[in-house]
């Protein structure tokens, strides 16, 4: 298998996770697609995924699946037991009603306030920005810190007791956010501790390496 990606962007370390949470990752060849020179722009790579965007994974057969739920959906399913996407059908529910949440209002809210109130990938990339709807998106994406914070007072990880794909996703939000140097309020201190409890897994070391 390949997956297309640019390393330490978020959505790809989403997938990195995944990959090392299930011990894939002899059988996975990273390729690098050079986000800031339009590599995601040639006929090539949007023959691979229309929407011009990485992560995507490439099985052996040619079939091409990007967005990193559908990605992680699959590997989760590759061998052993499915850990990250539920176990049964209440649980894939909630994983997935989570997973949502945490792309739109932390993921997808500071990767709108990147590409539109920052430089985001530099003006030969970024051909249209509204720097008012990228400023709305940060503080949307702040409103989600505080209703994670809030989740987590409840139980260890987003969709409960068990850590998931959402738990990645959250994580590659915070530091999406780092990147931004948009800081985690000091009040949210149970997604500070959730953070520090998510650190200190042997796969978000992996990811990086």
């Amino acid at each position: 298998m390949k997956i297309y990606d640019f390393k330490g962007f978020a959505n790809p370390a989403r997938v990195r996770i995944a990959v090392a949470e299930k011990g894939l990752t002899d059988q996975i060849e990273f390729v690098h697609v050079d986000l800031p020179n339009g590599a995601h722009r040639t006929p090539e790579f949007f023959a691979k995924n229309p929407s011009g965007t990485v992560p995507v994974l490439e099985l052996d057969d040619g079939t091409t699946i990007s967005e990193c739920t559908a990605i992680t959906v699959y590997l989760d399913h590759v061998q052993g037991e499915s850990t990250l996407t539920g176990r049964n059908g209440k649980e894939r529910a909630i994983v997935h009603m989570m997973q949502r949440r945490a792309e739109a209002e932390l993921m997808d809210a500071l990767g709108t306030y990147f590409h539109h109130a920052t430089p985001g990938l530099g003006a030969e990339i970024e051909l249209y920005q509204n720097r008012e709807w990228g400023e709305k998106n940060l503080k949307r994406a702040m409103a989600g810190m505080h209703y994670l914070n809030q989740v987590l007072s409840r139980q260890p990880y987003l969709a409960g007791e068990s850590f998931s794909m959402v738990d990645i996703t959250a994580f590659a939000g915070l530091g999406l956010a780092d990147f931004l140097k948009i800081d985690v309020p000091d009040t949210l201190t149970n997604l500070q501790a959730w953070r520090a409890r998510v650190a200190a897994r042997p796969s978000i070391a992996a990811s990086q390496a």
